[in-house]
Formats: C-alpha cells, sequence, structure tokens
C-alpha cells in the first residue's frame, strides 16, 4: 500500500503541508475560495514543535487491523480495500471521540465540515487526499512539502532506503574512527584478506 511517509528529521516547521491539506479539504479546492467559506476546512494533518526549529509532522499511519475502527461504535470508521486506506464516514460519525482515545498516535482531530449532515463536528483525520490519487496526483501535503519530509510511496521501499542511509552512516563513522588510529586500516585490510 503507498502511504504518505514522515521524515520527520526533514521538518522545518513551515506548515505549508498544513495549509496545503485545509485547501485540499475545503469546498472550493483553492486557497482565496477556502478562506472565504463559511466553514473553515481544517488540515487532517498534525504538526507539533520539536526542539532546534524541527518540527513532527503527524498523520495517520491507517493501522491495520486499525484501533480507531475497531472502538467506533457508531460503524463511522472502515477499512477501504482497494487503497487499504482507513477512512470515516462523515454522515455516521456521532463525534463520541472514542477513536480519539484508541489511537495510538493521537492523530484525530474533531471541526465542523462541510461534508457532514448539518455541518456538525465529526472526526478527521488523514484520507490521503482520495481525489488526487485517482487523477494520479501526490497527496496534497506531500506536493506542497519543499524539504522531503513528507513522501509518498511504499512503506517497505522507505524501510529499506532508511536502513541502506543508517548502513552507511554507521560505516562512515568506521571509517572515520579507522583513520583515526595508526595502524588500524591496514590491520583492518589484513583481516578482510583472511576472513
Amino acid at each position: 500500500m503507498k502511504t504518505v511517509i514522515v521524515r520527520p528529521e526533514r521538518c522545518v516547521g513551515c506548515w505549508q503541508c498544513r495549509l496545503a491539506c485545509a485547501v485540499e479539504h475545503s469546498r472550493a479546492k483553492n486557497l482565496v475560495g477556502a478562506l472565504f467559506e463559511e466553514i473553515k476546512p481544517k488540515p487532517r494533518l498534525r504538526l507539533y514543535p520539536g526542539r532546534l526549529h524541527w518540527a513532527f509532522p503527524n498523520k495517520c499511519r491507517h493501522c491495520d487491523p486499525a484501533p480507531c475502527q475497531a472502538v467506533c461504535i457508531a460503524g463511522a470508521i472502515s477499512k477501504d480495500p482497494v487503497r487499504g486506506t482507513t477512512d470515516i464516514d462523515p454522515a455516521r460519525c456521532i463525534n463520541c471521540a472514542m477513536c480519539a482515545m484508541a489511537c495510538p498516535f493521537g492523530v484525530l482531530t474533531y471541526a465542523a465540515t462541510f461534508a457532514a449532515p448539518e455541518r456538525r463536528a465529526v472526526a478527521l483525520k488523514c484520507d490521503q487526499c482520495p481525489d488526487r490519487e485517482a487523477a494520479g496526483r501526490l497527496p496534497a501535503c506531500v506536493e506542497a512539502c519543499k524539504v522531503g519530509a513528507l513522501t509518498y510511496g511504499e512503506v517497505e521501499d522507505a524501510q529499506v532506503d532508511k536502513g541502506r542511509a543508517l548502513a552507511q552512516a554507521v560505516f562512515a563513522s568506521y571509517q572515520a574512527a579507522a583513520e583515526a588510529v595508526p595502524g588500524l586500516p591496514e590491520t583492518i585490510s589484513l583481516w578482510r584478506k583472511l576472513t
């Protein structure tokens, strides 16, 4: 399943992802129109401040099985079998907050939305922009992120890339340590030949 992958070490806290998310979930689908809507669109992505001007973008992981779905007494949360996402039906949500209490990542929020009956407050979380996905486009937050803190792809591929980057960093530090000790590079080279 393709998903939005968070790389918090790259986030600079610019909030462009949140703005793009809110605009994408507006009726107008553009910034100027969204600003003048009766019910202001809310982003489905949270951004928590960190140290040293870093931030942590937090979004739904679309768990399988999803704790939020398991506790939803209204049956408003379901898994999309094709996309693999955990989605909320605003027409069925009763705003009981059970999903928010069950979510291990703290990603659910509540706000009024034009998609809900009587424009009432309902549970909101990342839906990975299904309209954009159907059109072959990236989710709005990923497209807006200019530093690569949010990417879109297969989780397994992201794990392999992260593992490879970690291995390179570890071996680079070993190389630096080896060069700092007189005679150690030659000893390592000899040992490699013998094994």
